[in-house]
């Protein structure tokens, strides 16, 4: 497994599941959205207080690529690594079955901000995020 800036261990619920027992693939980009949240969070980003200064980030484009199924009750983790490029914040985040690390899915998530209702750069979170993007 490789290093990541951040990481979120979670379990597979039943309910997240198929009628083949594997985890359906639209709840791949719950969990990827939840551990963004959780990092955020983490650095200090409410959304809230963004919204209050008018700043909204949204999901410009996000691509998924499914390569081991979870099943229920499988501890996974949830991991990302973030950088800039111009006005996009891009994620990447893999996920891992937790009990022999092995790949479940890979995701690429580009994330915008619109300040004041118009798509610009956010000086408020990349002050915030600049610690967590990889040496140039």
């Amino acid at each position: 497994m490789k290093e990541y800036v951040y990481q979120l261990k979670m379990k597979v619920r039943d309910y997240e599941c198929d009628m083949e027992g594997i985890v359906n693939n639209a709840n791949y980009q719950h969990f990827m959205e939840h551990t963004r949240h959780e990092f955020l969070l983490d650095a200090g980003i409410s959304f809230a207080e963004m919204l209050e200064q008018n700043i909204v980030s949204v999901v410009a484009r996000i691509t998924i690529d499914y390569k081991t199924p979870l099943r229920s009750r499988d501890e996974f983790l949830s991991c990302l690594n973030i950088k800039q490029e111009g006005i996009r914040y891009v994620f990447y985040q893999d996920i891992y079955r937790a009990s022999d690390l092995k790949l479940a899915a890979k995701g690429k998530v580009d994330v915008v901000c619109l300040v004041d209702g118009k798509l610009s750069r956010c000086p408020e979170l990349e002050e915030k995020l600049k610690a967590y993007y990889p040496e140039a």
